[in-house]
């Protein structure tokens, strides 16, 4: 790659992390909410996200909502004698101080039920994160595709979209 396409290149990777969905309650930094298309006639989704304590006592998510579904859960995921196992966390998420917890595939993560419209790649929804101190916080989740592990970066093309390089 030449020095131009290097500095171009730079450019849209600083763009995209200024541009990355971030939002605050309190002590509590949210970055990245991020769910899955849903493939047609689901009824249920997952949303994904980090929650970052920078405070000085625990909070707690206790609830999420969203318009388009009729509930979300907080579900846990633990290993019990190499069995993964998920259950609804009933006292919400707790984040301790200095810590950061990840909800994330094949991890902890937002059960999205009785989604009422397919979640569709590239068109983000609201919800409402409410931690038991730090009150609500109006967040919207990106949506990537069916089988995404992870948000892509934002403003970053697809790896598949992007033309073919030579050096």
């Amino acid at each position: 790659m030449n020095k131009l396409g290097l500095v171009a290149a730079s450019l849209v990777l600083i763009a995209s992390v200024a541009n990355a969905k971030d939002y605050k309650a309190g002590a509590l930094e949210v970055d990245s909410p991020w769910s899955r298309a849903t493939p047609k006639g689901a009824t249920v989704a997952a949303g994904y996200m980090t929650i970052k304590n920078t405070g000085t006592t625990p909070d707690r998510l206790v609830s999420v909502s969203t318009p388009i579904a009729s509930m979300i859960m907080i579900h846990e995921m633990t290993m019990d004698n190499g069995v993964m196992k998920m259950r609804m966390a009933t006292d919400g998420l707790e984040i301790e101080p200095g810590a950061t917890v990840e909800l994330k595939p094949n991890s902890s993560h937002l059960m999205i039920m009785n989604v009422k419209q397919p979640i569709k790649k590239g068109k983000p929804f609201a919800a409402t994160l409410t931690f038991e101190k730090a009150g609500t916080v109006d967040i919207e989740f990106s949506v990537e595709a069916t089988g995404a592990m992870s948000p892509a970066a934002e403003g970053m093309p697809d790896m598949h979209d992007m033309p073919k390089m030579s050096h």
